[in-house]
């Protein structure tokens, strides 16, 4: 999918927004997305399910579209996937580190 949209040679990031929002008592309404570098984003075992044994993905699991990172921890398993963008900085991306849960004390790169 990457390839077929063209990446500007300044491109390092692939964040992935969510429909799901998470609430917190200090900051209100916080819509979840997660982000993972370019390595990962064509890594063959990196995909985006949009079907589960041959049937469309149900909402259970992540429907409409789900991101798998097979080399990373759950947390990195963006579901209900709304929209994707490609980006050289993870600056301007919720707090600026990246992921709705790193932006809260856990670790951007989760590899296993």
């Amino acid at each position: 999918m990457l390839e077929k949209a063209g990446l500007a040679d300044n491109a390092r990031f692939v964040v992935f927004h969510c429909a799901d929002d998470y609430y917190e008592a200090a900051d209100g309404s916080a819509q979840y997305y997660e982000s993972i570098d370019l390595f990962d984003a064509f890594h063959p075992q990196t995909i985006l399910a949009h079907t589960m044994n041959d049937a469309p993905l149900k909402v259970a699991h992540g429907a409409p579209l789900r991101l798998r990172v097979e080399r990373q921890l759950g947390y990195k398993y963006a579901k209900y996937l709304m929209r994707i963008e490609v980006t050289d900085s993870l600056s301007h991306i919720g707090q600026g580190k990246g992921g709705f849960w790193p932006d809260r004390g856990y670790e951007w790169y989760a590899g296993i």
